[in-house]
């Protein structure tokens, strides 16, 4: 799976949920939220004031360690 800022974060965390303390980090603690789950990880990373790029960058190279 490579994520992108329009990837939706459930299905991350779907497929990926090792993947939740990179979220935590930045401040994303409603991962269990149904609304949280169905939003983007570019509209998550607005919301908390974190650069997505730099996020999708984070969670991609975490991923395929």
């Amino acid at each position: 799976m490579t994520i992108k800022k329009d990837t939706i974060i459930g299905e991350i965390l779907d497929n990926h949920p090792e993947t939740e303390p990179i979220f935590i980090e930045i401040g994303m603690h409603c991962l269990t939220c149904p609304c949280s789950r169905m939003e983007t990880v570019e509209q998550a990373c607005e919301v908390h004031g974190a650069d997505a790029d730099e996020f999708v960058k984070k969670l991609n190279d975490f991923i395929s360690k």
